[in-house]
């Protein structure tokens, strides 16, 4: 089955594909861009996942759309209207599905969200194995139902997210710079 999720071992080329399409991100928006980060699992080293980029492009407000449109689609990308997630704007690449763009309010809670997850993750890397374990464990069990293998990710996220938020305590963690 086409739509089934394969969960892979890390490629060390993943950070590379994203400095690539980073470049051609900021060329084709600018300073409408105040951020671009390579995030999800490609952006942890060495954690098996989907082999997707994601990426998340913070402005300075989702809306209008319009703004920053022309130049993702200048860059490969379409706008997905219908996703149903309100705190973000989803963009694919037109050409399939290797690439992801999730543009975020810049400061948002959604947007601290993917880079704290991102962080933690790569900070700590048995919670890394954990998350790529259950990945793999429930692509095999679910991997043609996208929604049941998101949906059964959440308890283990929200767990995560409860000891990153701890280790943001104790390391007083702020996002970096942008990665582009």
């Amino acid at each position: 089955m086409e739509d089934r999720i394969v969960i892979v071992d890390y490629d060390p080329t993943w950070p590379e594909q994203f400095q690539r399409l980073g470049t051609r991100l900021r060329e084709a928006l600018g300073p409408l861009a105040l951020r671009i980060d390579h995030i999800g699992s490609t952006s942890v080293p060495g954690l098996a996942a989907k082999p997707i980029l994601d990426v998340q492009i913070s402005v300075t407000s989702l809306e209008p759309v319009s703004t920053y449109q022309p130049g993702l689609e200048s860059a490969g990308f379409r706008w997905q209207a219908d996703n149903p997630e309100r705190t973000k704007r989803y963009f694919r690449e037109a050409a399939g599905p290797r690439i992801h763009i999730h543009v975020r309010a810049a400061g948002s809670w959604s947007e601290q969200f993917a880079l704290l997850m991102r962080d933690y993750l790569r900070a700590q890397p048995d919670e890394a194995a954990r998350y790529a374990a259950l990945k793999r464990e429930l692509a095999g069990r679910l991997g043609g139902d996208r929604h049941a293998y998101t949906d059964a990710k959440d308890p283990f996220i929200w767990a995560l997210m409860a000891r990153a938020n701890t280790w943001t305590q104790a390391t007083g963690w702020m996002p970096g710079s942008s990665d582009c």
